[in-house]
């Protein structure tokens, strides 16, 4: 999956950018507090995306 589009879909499902580290993103759902790294490649494995999806209840 390409980062943009997880990152598309993170938003709308209400989560936002808290930060930027110097690998790692880290994205939080304000709705239960969760915290997820994402890290910064143009690609990420989809059994990586999905993960990120359903730790911050975005699926």
């Amino acid at each position: 999956m390409k980062r943009r589009d997880l990152e598309r879909r993170l938003r709308i499902a209400g989560c936002y950018l808290k930060r930027e580290g110097a690998s790692h993103s880290l994205w939080i759902n304000p709705r239960n507090g969760s915290i997820e790294a994402v890290p910064r490649h143009a690609e990420i494995k989809e059994p990586l995306a999905q993960k990120i999806l359903k730790n911050l209840n975005a699926d």
